[in-house]
This record gives structure tokens, C-alpha cells and sequence, in this order.
């Protein structure tokens, strides 16, 4: 086991060109690009790297123009490191057209530009059809701002500077299974582009999303990137980091949700967020059997009489805090999840390692 800054050198010493992580939401992919970001300064302290993740986000940030009655919309850039480099997207404007067409936007966008070439683009502004200064959707805007920075990879300005390695976290938070694929695509054209014999480039591409870590999986496994890929698991227990190589085993989400859950029962440590887990096991169980609904997986491993009570009391306890850090449990709620752990194995005998 391992804290952040172990993980982030871990990376560093690593030989691979291409890292993928999976990891549950809150376990630290964040801190981690941010940590590796920290590792990897130059000695001027200037960053070695480009970076997407939620910080990258954070610099879009709304002005509705509430006083105005929301008539002049904009999503504003806040001043960033980034800023000098915006150029290239502003002198090349296909760059952004490019990745936005296969997402088929229905908006049409412009920059607010800045006349102070360090700053660059003060803002974006969108319109549909006739409507001018709207503001789009949350999955749109999180499209945009991934597309925004998949043009900022392509800079030129890049060359020399930030250019040894890319470090992506989560691109596809708010997007529906289509975009996924779209953003798959995406992040395979940028490692075809920047990872090649000659070049010394790094990818590192952390996320939740097991259908994209799937998706990526296997399309580098099979093309001539397959030497070059490492794939690994990034789990959180005990406030301490694992990260464990997975290149030699298929991932199958539901077979690693059964193993989270049987080490956490067997070590009693059964944690708030443990029942989340729970829950997507029971509905990746019901999905097999024909609907989405937990009750149909529950009434198959044995619950009759009590179904409605024990369902409402999973969905309960797992949308409280999802965190994975230690939560408050009744000891009768614990016992609860160990219970329908056990029905489940007695079910259908997962194999666990």
C-alpha cells in the first residue's frame, strides 16, 4: 500500500508510454494528477506536463447575467497558466471544429477574446437557432470543455515546454453511453498521434467509468500499442492507495465489485460507501436478468416477504455519503449488507482471487 505522492512516483518510474487507471469515484484520481503534476516540475518550476481533470473544469465557470435577466450569457475562462496558449486555438479554428463534429453540437460558439495576448479568450458565448447568449446543457458544456482542451493538445506552443506527457482524469462525467464511445474515439486519436517510436510521450488516462476504461482496454490492447499499455487498478483501503497491475486479467465490473465487498466483510471494515457498491452489483445482477430494478436480483437470491423493506433500505444507505472514507454505520446495517453479500455468493458462487 502506498500514500498519493508513492502512486504518483510509482507512475513516474514506470516505463510504459501508456497508463490506464481505473478507480471508484473519490479514491483520489484527482489528487493524484495533481501530485504527479507536483513530481514532474522541471527544476525552473515550470510544469513538464498537460493536465485534464477537474481543476481544468473549474477554470469554466458561468456568468448568467442574472442582473440583466439573463440576456448575455457567457461561460467565462478564468486566468490560468493555460492562458498564453489559447492563441493556437484562436488562430486555428478548425482545431476545436474538429473534435466538437463527431458529438453533433446543436450550438454554434464564439470567443470573447482578449487583446492582452497572455490572456488570450476571456469567454465563450453559444447560440442556438435563433438564440443568442444561451447557456447549454451540462453534458454539452462538458463536451465543449473537453474538446477545448483536446484542441489545446494539439498546440504547437506546446513543443519544448509541456510536452513530455498528457495526464487525462475523468473526461466523461455527464455523458450518455454514445458520447463515451465519441470520447474513446477521441482519446485513441490523440495516443495514435502523440505516442509513436520516436517520441518519448506519456498518456496517463485515469476513470471511474468502467465502460471507457473497457472500451480503451481493449482497442490499445489489440493495436500496435498493446506493448506499450498498462493497465491497472487504483483501490483505496485503510487511508492508504494500492495500485495493482491488471494487464494479465480481463476486467469484469461486477467480479471486482464482489471482491471490494468480501475484503472489506472479511476484514470487518464494511465503510458508508460499501453500500453503493452493493447496490451496483445488485443492479448489474438485475440488468442480466431483464430489468434494472434491485428488487429483481434481491427476490432472486432468496428476499420474499421483505423485499420492499430490505430494497428501500439499500437505497437508502446507498445514496448517503458515497465518500470512501470511514461512515458511521449501525452495527444492523452492516450486518444487512454481510447478509445480502452472502445470499448473493450462495446464489451464483462468484469466484473471487
Amino acid at each position: 500500500m502506498a500514500t498519493i505522492n508513492e502512486i504518483a512516483k510509482q507512475l513516474k518510474a514506470g516505463k510504459q508510454p501508456i497508463m490506464l487507471i481505473y478507480a471508484f469515484n473519490s479514491t483520489g484520481k484527482t489528487k493524484l494528477s495533481v501530485e504527479y503534476k507536483n513530481i514532474t516540475k522541471q527544476e525552473s518550476g515550470k510544469h513538464s506536463g498537460v493536465y485534464y481533470n477537474a481543476y481544468s473544469e473549474d477554470l469554466f465557470r458561468w456568468d448568467n447575467d442574472e442582473e440583466n435577466g439573463n440576456e448575455n450569457m457567457r461561460l467565462e475562462i478564468l486566468k490560468s497558466s493555460l492562458n498564453p496558449y489559447f492563441s493556437s486555438i484562436i488562430e486555428n479554428p478548425d482545431l476545436l471544429d474538429v473534435k466538437l463534429a463527431p458529438y453533433l453540437p446543436k450550438y454554434t460558439y464564439a470567443f470573447d477574446s482578449n487583446s492582452d495576448p497572455e490572456i488570450g479568450i476571456d469567454a465563450v458565448r453559444f447560440s442556438r437557432e435563433e438564440a443568442s447568449n444561451i447557456k447549454i446543457s451540462r453534458g454539452e458544456e462538458r463536451i465543449f470543455i473537453w474538446c477545448f482542451f483536446l484542441a489545446l493538445f494539439e498546440a504547437d506552443a506546446w513543443t519544448g515546454e509541456q510536452d513530455a506527457h498528457f495526464f487525462i482524469d475523468d473526461p466523461v462525467s455527464s455523458m450518455d453511453d454514445h458520447n463515451i464511445f465519441l470520447t474513446a474515439n477521441s482519446i485513441i486519436k490523440l495516443i495514435d498521434d502523440k505516442v509513436t517510436a520516436k517520441s518519448e510521450k506519456r498518456i496517463i488516462i485515469t476513470t471511474h467509468h468502467v465502460g471507457l476504461f473497457s472500451i480503451l482496454s481493449e482497442r490499445l490492447k489489440y493495436s500496435t500499442h498493446g506493448n506499450n499499455t498498462k493497465r491497472n487498478i487504483l483501490s483505496f483501503r485503510d487511508n492508504e492507495l494500492t495500485l495493482k497491475n491488471h494487464d494479465k486479467d480481463v476486467f469484469l465490473y461486477h467480479l471486482h465489485l464482489i471482491q471490494v465487498l468480501k475484503e472489506c466483510i472479511d476484514e470487518k471494515k464494511v465503510m458508508g460507501y460499501h453500500f453503493i457498491l452493493l447496490r451496483q452489483l445488485l443492479e448489474i445482477i438485475s440488468s442480466f436478468l431483464g430489468t434494472g430494478g434491485i428488487q429483481t436480483a434481491l427476490k432472486e437470491i432468496g428476499y420474499k416477504e421483505d423485499l420492499e423493506m430490505v430494497s428501500n433500505r439499500v437505497n437508502s444507505l446507498s445514496h448517503k455519503d458515497g465518500r470512501t472514507q470511514p461512515a458511521e454505520l449501525e452495527r444492523s446495517d452492516a450486518e444487512l449488507l454481510e447478509e445480502i453479500y452472502r445470499e448473493i455468493q450462495s446464489h451464483y458462487n462468484f469466484i473471487t482471487h
